[in-house]
Parts: C-alpha cells; sequence; structure tokens
C-alpha cells in the first residue's frame, strides 16, 4: 500500500470520527455546526499529534494555523481601517467614512483566543470591528496583546490596559473625533476576561480621568479556581470548547509547566491558604436556581502550597475578575453579557451577572438558550448573525 494510499485513509477516518460527534439537542444549523466542528477538530487532533511527537508546541502550531486567516489593514466604501500603535501595543483601526454633525462613540475591542490564540487581524474580528465602526458610526480600536505561551500573565493584561489607558487620554480621543462620555469596551471569550478585568482596574486608577461609559463582555471567562461548575460538567465534550482545551488555554496563560495543567484538570489547584476566595465563585451561592440543575456542589479539594507560590497568576483579580471585591464593583459601568447555554464558560457569565447586580450595577443579559461558545464568530451560522444583532442593538442604545 503506498505512502499517499495510507495517508488518504488517515485523513477519511480522522473526518469520519470527527464528523460523529453529536451536538445538543435544538442547535440550529446543526449539520454547519458540525461542519465547523470537524474542520476544527481534525485541525486540533493532528496539532495534538504534533505536540505527542515533540514536533511543535500546540499553541505554536494553533497561532500559525489561525494567522493563515489573518486580513491586512483594508479600506472599504465605509470604513477607513489602519494598523498603529497605542503605546507601543499594536491596535487596529477602524474610523467611518462619513460625516458626523457629532462626536462619534469609542468602541475598544479585545479579541479572545484563550490568551494564547488570535488578533485584531483575524478575520472573523476583522469583519466585527468594521461592522461595528459602520453600524454604530464608532470609532472602533480593535487591541492586539501579546500571545501565551511565549508570554504568560500578566503580559496580555498589562498590553490591553497600556493600550486602552492610551486611548483614553483627552487629546487622543479629539484627534478621532470620539465623545470622552461615550467610550466603552468590549471583549469576546479570554477578550472579555480581559475587558472585565481593565475595567476594574480603571476603577482605581487615579491617573485616568476619562471612565468608560459601558462593558460588553461575550461568553466570558471570569475565573480560574474552580473548574467544576455546572457548565463545566454539562458541556465538557464541546461543542467547540472543550472542558479540556479550556483547561489548557488557562494553564498556559500563566506557565508551560504541565504540573498546573494537571492540577487544574482534576480541580486541585488551589492552595489550602487561598481557599477563602472560593466564597467569590461559590456556583451555589451565585447561580440562578434553574442553572443548578439538580447538580451538587463540591468544596474543591486545595492543592499545592507550590503551585500557588509558582504561579500566583491565577489567584490573581487581574486574571479572575469574578474575585473583585463588591467595593469595586458597585462602581463598574452599565454592563451587558452575553452567556450560551452550551459553554463551559456560561456559568461565570452567570455568576458576574449576579454579583454586579447585588453590588447594585445596571446589568443586561442576553443568555442565548440554544447558543454555544464562539457561535459569534461564526459568520457563516444564522446564530452568528442574531448575536451580532442583539450585540449591536445594546450599543446602539447605551454607548
Amino acid at each position: 500500500m503506498g505512502r499517499k494510499t495510507i495517508l488518504f485513509l488517515f485523513a477519511a477516518v480522522l473526518m469520519a470520527y470527527n464528523a460523529y460527534t453529536p451536538v445538543p439537542d435544538g442547535i440550529e444549523e446543526p449539520w454547519r455546526l458540525v461542519w465547523e466542528m470537524t474542520q476544527m477538530k481534525m485541525m486540533t487532533d493532528l496539532v495534538w499529534m504534533a505536540e505527542l511527537l515533540g514536533i511543535n508546541h500546540f499553541m505554536d502550531s494553533m497561532v500559525f494555523l489561525m494567522s493563515l486567516h489573518n486580513v491586512p489593514p483594508t479600506s472599504d466604501e465605509n470604513v477607513d481601517v489602519m494598523d498603529t500603535t497605542f503605546n507601543s501595543v499594536p491596535v487596529r483601526v477602524y474610523v467611518p467614512k462619513r460625516q458626523s454633525e457629532t462626536l462619534r462613540r469609542g468602541l475598544f475591542f479585545i479579541h479572545g483566543g484563550g490568551w494564547c490564540l488570535g488578533s485584531a487581524a483575524y478575520s472573523p474580528y476583522d469583519v466585527l470591528s468594521r461592522r461595528t465602526a459602520d453600524r454604530l458610526n464608532a470609532v472602533v480600536v480593535s487591541t492586539n496583546y501579546r500571545l501565551a505561551p511565549k508570554h504568560h500573565f500578566p503580559s496580555q493584561f498589562e498590553d490591553v490596559y497600556n493600550a486602552l489607558r492610551w486611548f483614553l487620554q483627552q487629546d487622543v480621543l479629539s484627534n478621532y473625533g470620539v465623545d470622552p462620555e461615550r467610550v466603552g469596551v468590549s471583549g469576546d471569550s479570554a477578550g472579555g476576561n480581559l475587558a472585565a478585568a481593565v475595567t476594574q482596574q480603571l476603577i482605581k486608577d487615579p491617573d485616568v480621568k476619562i471612565k468608560l461609559k459601558i462593558q460588553a463582555l461575550i461568553y466570558p471567562a471570569l475565573q480560574a479556581l474552580d473548574l467544576d461548575l455546572p457548565s463545566y460538567r454539562e458541556n465538557s465534550h464541546g461543542p467547540i470548547l472543550s472542558r479540556s482545551v479550556m483547561v489548557r488555554f488557562w494553564s498556559e496563560y500563566f506557565t508551560t509547566d504541565q504540573s498546573l495543567e494537571k492540577s487544574m484538570l482534576f480541580n486541585q489547584h488551589v492552595p489550602m491558604e487561598s481557599t477563602h476566595l472560593f466564597k467569590f465563585v461559590n456556583w451555589s451561592s451565585w447561580l440562578p436556581e434553574r442553572f443548578k440543575k439538580g447538580h451538587i456542589y463540591k468544596n474543591p479539594v486545595p492543592g499545592s502550597s507550590e503551585l500557588g507560590k509558582k504561579y500566583p497568576g491565577f489567584l490573581d483579580v487581574r486574571a479572575s475578575p469574578l474575585l473583585a471585591d463588591d467595593n469595586i464593583l458597585r462602581h463598574l459601568p452599565l454592563t451587558y453579557i452575553i452567556t450560551c447555554q452550551y459553554d463551559v464558560l456560561r456559568d461565570d457569565g452567570l455568576m458576574y451577572v449576579t454579583r454586579l447586580q447585588n453590588a447594585g450595577v445596571q446589568v443586561t443579559l442576553d443568555h442565548i438558550e440554544n447558543g454555544f461558545h464562539g457561535a459569534f464568530s461564526l459568520h457563516k451560522l444564522k446564530i452568528s448573525n442574531r448575536l451580532e444583532n442583539k450585540y449591536m442593538r445594546w450599543l446602539m442604545e447605551n454607548l
């Protein structure tokens, strides 16, 4: 049997195996989703194999493959697009071409990708940013940041925060024609994590005089302490984002030391001296009753103190915004949160909604019953358009 035949059979078996992956009941356009999942799973399986064979690090391979979908800063008939830097951080800026009699909205957008992948140039984010600029007549700043595994926390946070602080200067806003009273921050997944974190940090920063009007968080990751929430249990095998991949993203955010990843997989990574922090992420207290669905809360088993000392980042509020106390939360701006039923990160967003409401913050929750992680970026699916319309409508009314 020739080499080409063997490779063909291997590819056919791999595709058949991945195409068999079931999708939850109630998902719209299930076969389109299966096709998207099949492509993604084939890619990730091959990348996992390459890592196991010692050929290349998983995340490095994924960065390369995703970069094939990057697009240059191309202006169109509606929006001028340019790459520049804000305080040495690369950003892509989208400015509507049509004349505006008033100062425009400003939106600072942070891409997702598990702190390891993605960029402002990634095609789905480029499409979203130019649509946002055009539909809202807004200046959109889509920021990049250093990625793991080459760079670990707090590098990602610092890049985003430094770029945002730069944007919030009066002379910069004036240069782009942005109303300083109509500036917001937004992000999806890991970008939602960073959006929540920098919004909290601004509350503590006396040097930033211009404050955010809104924050919009799209299925955000908000805590790395308890990875056994009901949403992690129910959606451990996807679609799009599995528990094991999310754990990998979290661990890579802090270190390439696989001992942290292994401890996180068993939910035994928080040292005894830090277990008091669980009160901020205790889903039995913060989740709405219908999402508990008979799940039994288990106190996470304390992990090694050594891990907490070597990698304290996962205990840092800048990495886990749900750890913020009410003194910070009550000063946060008008908030919009999208959560999806079939998403390991669902309960992070739902708990944050409860905590913000209890602190007196005005919050709008859009929970998508047939939604799943990543739906916002899959523009070929109808659900993506619906999510985008909900998001745009809220921004139009509140920013």
